[in-house]
């Protein structure tokens, strides 16, 4: 069980380095403001349901991160939640899960 673990860092990074790239592409082609991106997020009906999509997952994930942390003390499991918001849930996901097997297996 435990070096099933490391799959999900590497999808944990995975998760944080891919997307982000595609985050600094767009901010280096139309500036560093988060107003346009935002706007972007919204521009068509496909984008705006992919948006509420990972927006409704942040937050099932950070219900779930906070319930296992008070039901279990996992206290360490709180980090998935600044990674979901900060990165995304391809981050925060398979970050908590890594972190969750690991407890499992001690």
């Amino acid at each position: 069980m435990r070096a099933f673990s490391w799959v999900f860092l590497i999808l944990a990074l995975w998760g944080a380095v891919h997307p982000m790239a595609w985050f600094v592409t767009w901010f280096s082609e139309n500036g560093w403001q988060l107003g346009p991106m935002i706007d972007a997020w919204y521009v068509n009906s496909a984008t705006t349901g992919l948006v509420w999509d990972l927006t409704i997952s942040a937050i099932a994930l950070t219900v779930w991160v906070i319930f296992e942390a008070i039901r279990k003390r996992f206290w360490i499991g709180l980090v998935a939640i600044p990674a979901t918001f900060c990165i995304g849930v391809s981050c925060g996901l398979p970050l908590f899960l890594f972190l969750h097997l690991r407890c499992l297996s001690r």
